[in-house]
């Protein structure tokens, strides 16, 4: 059966931009100067939404809005880091036009807060070709759960087992999997055998890699 919609991620899917997320966590730990290096961080703490992430670094805080507000300025330091050099992933906006043109709906899913999409649907110039949007702050759970990729399926209205998602990392991949959902692994982040035992379906280095007749078969 043909897809019914298509669910991106955002980051290190729609862009290439995580290493600009890892200078600012680095210059976040810094600022609040935690001994910590990133490869520690990335393997211990980082998984989950923004705010699980903080409750892992501060565990002495426990008000939700304090834990967004730190976490908000990582984002800040995020953004201003990667505004000189924002640019889509190769043949994106040609794919998105060509899904457009067919009238197939498309949604995000990115624990991205509402600024960072904001961010990038403004630079890339893609809100048009988007049925909705869904961010970290929209969820309790961050991926690996799939509560994002079940949200984002619910506000397009259709079932998730009849969406096709995009994704980068381990976690999400997960998270959609665990949605029902085939995915397509964005090899921006981890090679294509790694994505392929996570369990993608197909994997792509930018968006020139696949035909939109793809969705169709």
């Amino acid at each position: 059966m043909p897809y019914k919609a298509l669910v991106f991620d955002m980051d290190g899917t729609l862009v290439d931009n995580m290493n600009y997320h890892k200078q600012s966590w680095i210059e976040l730990f810094k600022h609040h100067q935690l001994d910590l290096d990133y490869e520690t961080f990335d393997q211990k703490y980082h998984k989950g939404s923004l705010v699980e992430i903080m409750a892992r670094l501060f565990p002495h805080i426990s008000d939700r809005e304090t834990l967004r507000e730190i976490g908000s300025y990582k984002e800040v330091l995020y953004r201003d880091l990667y505004r000189p050099h924002i640019q889509p992933i190769a043949g994106l906006e040609s794919f998105l036009t060509q899904i457009h043109q067919r009238n197939l709906p498309m949604g995000i899913a990115t624990m991205g807060d509402q600024h960072n999409i904001d961010f990038t649907f403004e630079a890339l110039q893609i809100g048009p070709y988007f049925h909705s949007t869904t961010g970290g702050h929209e969820v309790v759970r961050g991926k690996p759960h799939p509560e994002i990729f079940l949200t984002a399926a619910q506000k397009i209205g259709v079932d998730p087992q009849d969406c096709l998602a995009f994704e980068d990392t381990p976690s999400g991949i997960t998270a959609a999997l665990q949605a029902g959902m085939d995915v397509v692994g964005v090899t921006t982040m981890f090679d294509e055998k790694t994505l392929l035992a996570l369990g993608c379906i197909k994997t792509i280095s930018h968006y020139k890699k696949i035909n939109p007749d793809f969705i169709y078969n």
